[in-house]
């Protein structure tokens, strides 16, 4: 893709973004911020599944290696591919690491969609959909988790946001 068109598909992003926010505006008005913030989230779950099933297609099965810290690498780079397909490098900045057997963090110092929020005037009662994002992923993948919250968000003010996401263990129900 020429800088032109890769230009164009980032103007057509930030034009859907605005749009969702017009659109999360309206219904918050209508009908109050915590039923925006739960179809928001809903809808962002199901983009999520759909694009996480998409890169399991696309990647196949998750190895089994016997090392679940190697195991685990593959996994983040399969969450790092389902986060540059639902918001591009240039609306984002971000990252994810494997911390322990089992976790993998995912580091966000810029997020668009906050961005917008914020300029809408909403992100007072706003609720960051992440852990929807992050289960749609994640069930998307085949992976279930023990564990999926924020430890910070940018939307509080925090320099970054911090999500955790625990994978279940064999012997983990």
């Amino acid at each position: 893709m020429s800088g032109g068109e890769r230009a164009k598909t980032v103007e057509a992003y930030r034009l859907w973004w605005q749009h969702d926010a017009h659109w999360y505006q309206g219904v918050a008005a209508r009908f109050g911020q915590s039923v925006a913030n739960e179809i928001n989230a809903e809808a962002l779950r199901k983009v999520a599944l759909h694009v996480g099933r998409r890169v399991a297609r696309l990647s196949g099965p998750l190895p089994d290696t016997g090392d679940p810290r190697k195991d685990l690498d593959e996994l983040r780079r399969r969450y790092d591919d389902c986060g540059e397909r639902m918001f591009p490098g240039e609306l984002r900045n971000a990252s994810t690491e494997v911390e322990a057997d089992d976790l993998v963090v995912l580091t966000l110092r810029r997020n668009f969609a906050v961005t917008m929020v914020r300029m809408a005037g909403s992100l007072d009662g706003y609720r960051c959909p992440c852990t929807d994002i992050h289960a749609g992923w994640s069930e998307g993948l085949g992976v279930r988790l023990t564990e999926n919250r924020a430890a910070a968000c940018l939307r509080d003010g925090d320099p970054a946001c911090r999500l955790l996401l625990r994978v279940a263990t064999d012997g983990e129900a």
